[in-house]
């Protein structure tokens, strides 16, 4: 786990903002010690360049959902129940940072610049080892099927989420949610209720 102190998380939190309302390309380290009030020298010391910068704003953000995650393998609660956390978790994590994926969706489709997003794809690797443990767990007590494609939980799980998001304005005509208010709770209660039935339904033996 990385500590950061108050003024390195001042420093990630201004450039998560810059980040997604400009783009990465589009914000400089100028940009983000004007907004943070501090030298471009300390942005320097603390991270070293921009890119590296991204890659702590990437732990930064996500390194307490794997706290949360780990913890939950350890639950003393059935593999169904942890499952349902675990989206839970997820949905909340992702719905309360949404710059941070914003930011991460634009560069890794980015083709201008082969950017190293290694400290992303070792968080996520992480996160999944977690899953297939509580699955590997349902699967010795018999209650999760044994062909599941554990890789493609994770995405579906994200998959329908970032299509209710993307498609904001549609769903909020349709569904009647005429403010920030709804949207929010709907994303909290119903739309995870339907992700934890789609997810159960691929993992769970048919009765």
């Amino acid at each position: 786990m990385i500590e950061f102190n108050d003024k390195q998380i001042l420093i990630l939190q201004i450039a998560e903002k810059l980040f997604a309302e400009n783009g990465f390309d589009g914000t400089s380290i100028r940009d983000i010690a004007r907004d943070a009030n501090v030298n471009i020298a300390m942005i320097s010391y603390y991270f070293g360049s921009k890119e590296k910068l991204l890659e702590r704003l990437i732990f930064f953000r996500s390194q307490d959902l794997r706290i949360k995650l780990k913890n939950l393998f350890e639950e003393a609660i059935d593999p169904i129940q942890k499952i349902e956390k675990f989206i839970e978790y997820y949905i909340e994590k992702i719905d309360s940072n949404r710059n941070m994926y914003q930011i991460l969706h634009f560069e890794i489709t980015n083709k201008r610049r082969a950017m190293d997003l290694e400290a992303f794809t070792e968080v996520k690797k992480g996160n999944l080892q977690i899953l297939e443990k509580i699955i590997n767990e349902g699967q010795q007590q018999k209650c999760f099927k044994t062909n599941i494609q554990v890789p493609l939980i994770t995405p579906t799980i994200l998959g329908t989420y970032f299509n209710f998001v993307t498609n904001k304005p549609f769903f909020e005509n349709i569904l009647g949610l005429d403010s920030e208010d709804k949207f929010n709770s709907y994303i909290k209660n119903e739309l995870t209720n339907h992700i934890k039935q789609t997810i159960k339904s691929l993992l769970i033996y048919e009765n």
